[in-house]
């Protein structure tokens, strides 16, 4: 398993987990319940394409947390697909960290799944 490139990932909010948004972790694959999470981590992420130069697309993570920000990146709550541009990551990510504040983030990604 390739391990994730650290050197462009941009930490948007690590953000206290909701009622509602923590019943949906329990239902989802990235739920450890020996290690229980306490917050999102939400993130902006650098893919690298697989070519001569050096040339990134973005992605946002979500990643269940501790209150110290660890998390395991092998399983990720969510991530978006590719984008070419980081201000539209950032952007999306930030639509992200307001619906996590309002204890909405699991009806987000939804959304966006479906989209």
């Amino acid at each position: 398993m390739k391990t994730p490139n650290y050197h462009d990932f941009y930490q948007k909010a690590l953000i206290p987990i909701g009622v509602n948004d923590l019943v949906s972790l329990q239902e989802s694959e990235s739920y450890y319940p020996n290690s229980p999470s306490t917050h999102w981590l939400i993130a902006v992420e650098g893919v690298q394409l697989p070519q001569s130069k050096i040339y990134y697309h973005w992605k946002v993570s979500i990643y269940p947390a501790d209150s110290e920000g660890d998390f395991n990146w092998k399983k990720p709550y969510y991530c978006s697909p590719n984008m070419e541009l980081m201000d539209h990551a950032n952007s999306f990510a930030s639509s992200l960290v307001a619906a996590s504040k309002n204890d909405k983030l699991s009806s987000a990604t939804i959304l966006e799944k479906i989209s």
